[in-house]
C-alpha cells in the first residue's frame, strides 16, 4: 500500500515554508537555551536577595551587656515579599554552635554558594554568611543561613522566559510578513509571465518578454519562447504538408474517378480488361502514396513515443530485399546485397526498415532495366554504414539538397513518384542521430550513403 503525502502546490507557501520553518527551529533552540537563562537569572538574582538578606541580619547582632544579642530586622525578610507568597526561613548560630535565633533544623548552606534543599515539605534555595561580631569573643564569627522557598523564583524564570518567547514569535512573524512581502514583489515578473501566456489567444505564438525579469526566471522565459518557436515551425510544417499531401492526392483520385468512369462505359471485354489493369495500377500508387503519407507523419518528431529498439540493420535490408525482390525480377535488376555480418543500431525499428524500402524502391524505380543495384553494410570508424547504389540517371549535384524535401521532383525526370521517399529517409536518419549523404555511384548512378550509431555493447 502506497502512502500519498501531501505536497504544497502554491510555490509562495513553499517559499515561505523554506524560510520561515528553519527560522522557527532556530527560535525553538533559542527559545530553549533562553529558559536555561532565565533560571541561570533568577538563581542569580535570588542568591544575591540570600546574600543581602543574611548580611542585614548579621550586622544587626551584637554584643549587649556581655552577651550576643541577635535581631532579625524587618527588611531582611521583607525584601522576598515578592507578591509570590514565598516563607522565608533563618538561622543564627556562634561559632561554638549556639543557636542565636531562628530554626534550629534549617540545613546550611557551604560558604562556597547556595545550594537547593528540602525543608519541612519545601523546596527551599538557601545561602550561608559567616561574619565576624566585634567583642563576642569565641563565639565570633556567627553563621546566618537564610533560605526561602521557591515561588518567586519560579515566577521570576517563568516570566523572563515568557518575554522571550514573545519576542521570538513576534520576530518569526514580522520575518514572515517581510518574506511574504520580499517573494510578492520578487515573484511578481513570473506572475506577468503567465498573465502574459494566459491572456494570449491560441493562434497568437508570437515570443512573450516580461521587464525586469530576474536571471532565474530569464532562462524560463527564453526556454517558453524557443518552445512556441518549434511549436510555431511544426504548425507551419503540418500546414504544408496538409496542402501538399491535399494536392497530391487529388490528381490520382481524379484519374481513379476517370479510369473507373471509362472501364463503365466501354463494352469491348478487351478494352475494359486494359481499363481495370490501369484502374489496378493506378490505385496501387495511390496505397503507396498513402502508405508514405502515414509513415512521413509517423517519421516527424513527436509524432509517436521515442523507440530504442536494437536493430540489425544486415537483417533488416535482408527482408526488405526479399519483399523486393519481385520488381527487381520484373524489370530484370540484379538486386544484390554486400555484407560481413551483423550491424547493430538502435532505434525505431519499423521506421528503420521503412528507410531502407524508400531507399531500395527509389533505386529500382530509376534504374534502367538489365541494370543493378546493391545495397552495402558494413560498420566504418565506429558507425554503421548502409550504402544504396544504382546505375540510373543520377541526381545533379545543385538538386541534391532540394530532393530530402517533401514532394520535390526534379525538373524533367520521367520516373512516376511522390517525391517522398528521400523525405521520409531524412525524417528517419535524423530521429536516429545518423546522417544521409548523396554521391555519384562508380557505374554512373546514384549513391546514398546513410551513417548512424552503433548500438552499445
Amino acid at each position: 500500500m502506497s502512502i500519498v503525502r501531501p505536497r504544497i502546490s502554491s510555490l509562495r507557501l513553499q517559499l515561505l515554508a523554506w524560510v520561515v520553518l528553519p527560522l522557527a527551529g532556530l527560535a525553538a533552540i533559542n527559545l530553549w537555551t533562553s529558559h536555561g537563562n532565565a533560571r541561570v537569572t533568577a538563581d542569580l538574582v535570588t542568591d544575591r536577595m540570600l546574600m543581602a538578606s543574611a548580611r542585614a541580619i548579621a550586622e544587626q547582632v551584637a554584643v549587649k551587656d556581655g552577651v550576643l544579642d541577635a535581631t532579625i530586622p524587618p527588611a531582611a525578610i521583607e525584601m522576598f515579599d515578592t507578591g509570590d507568597r514565598d516563607r522565608v526561613y533563618y538561622h543564627v548560630e556562634t561559632a561554638g554552635g549556639h543557636l542565636l535565633t531562628g530554626y534550629p533544623d534549617l540545613p546550611m548552606a557551604s560558604q562556597r554558594g547556595s545550594i537547593e534543599t528540602g525543608f519541612r515539605d519545601h523546596r527551599l534555595r538557601l545561602a550561608t554568611l559567616s561574619h565576624a561580631v566585634i567583642g563576642a569573643g569565641a563565639d565570633s564569627p556567627i553563621t546566618v543561613t537564610v533560605g526561602v522557598t521557591l515561588a518567586g523564583h519560579d515566577a521570576m524564570a517563568r516570566r523572563l522566559w515568557l518575554s522571550a518567547f514573545g519576542q521570538q514569535l513576534a520576530l518569526v512573524a514580522i520575518a514572515g510578513v517581510f518574506v511574504l512581502l520580499g517573494l510578492r514583489r520578487g515573484l511578481a515578473p513570473l506572475l506577468r509571465l503567465r498573465d502574459a501566456v494566459r491572456s494570449r489567444s491560441r493562434s497568437d505564438l508570437d515570443p512573450v518578454e516580461v521587464s525586469d525579469a530576474q536571471s532565474e526566471i530569464r532562462p524560463l522565459v527564453e526556454a517558453l519562447n524557443a518552445y512556441m518557436e518549434r511549436v510555431r515551425a511544426q504548425m507551419a510544417a503540418q500546414r504544408r504538408f496538409i496542402a501538399n499531401a491535399a494536392h497530391q492526392l487529388r490528381t490520382p483520385l481524379a484519374l481513379l474517378s476517370t479510369q473507373a468512369s471509362y472501364a463503365l462505359r466501354e463494352t469491348a471485354a478487351d478494352q475494359r480488361q486494359e481499363a481495370l489493369v490501369a484502374l489496378q495500377a493506378s490505385s496501387g500508387k495511390l496505397a503507396r502514396l498513402a502508405e508514405q503519407l502515414l509513415t512521413l507523419s509517423r517519421a516527424e518528431p513527436g509524432s509517436r513515443r521515442p523507440r530504442a529498439d536494437r536493430v540489425d540493420l544486415t537483417e533488416a535490408a535482408r527482408q526488405v530485399l526479399e519483399g523486393q525482390a519481385p520488381k527487381a525480377i520484373e524489370r530484370n535488376i540484379d538486386l544484390g546485397l554486400d555484407e560481413t555480418g551483423p550491424v547493430p543500431v538502435t532505434g525505431d525499428g519499423t521506421m528503420l526498415r521503412e528507410m531502407i524500402v524508400n531507399l531500395v524502391d527509389n533505386a529500382l524505380r530509376y534504374s534502367k532495366a538489365g541494370g543493378s543495384v546493391t545495397v552495402k553494410l558494413a560498420v566504418v570508424d565506429g558507425e554503421a554504414v548502409l550504402t544504396v547504389t544504382d546505375d540510373g540517371p543520377g541526381i545533379p549535384a545543385e538538386e541534391r539538397e532540394h530532393v530530402f524535401e517533401r514532394f520535390y521532383r526534379i525538373a524533367g525526370s520521367t520516373e512516376e513518384g511522390s517525391g517522398l521517399g528521400l523525405a521520409i529517409v531524412r525524417e528517419v536518419v535524423d530521429n536516429a542521430g545518423g546522417s544521409v549523404t548523396l554521391g555519384d555511384a562508380a557505374g554512373g548512378g546514384l549513391k546514398v550513403e546513410v551513417r548512424l550509431p552503433l548500438a552499445n555493447g
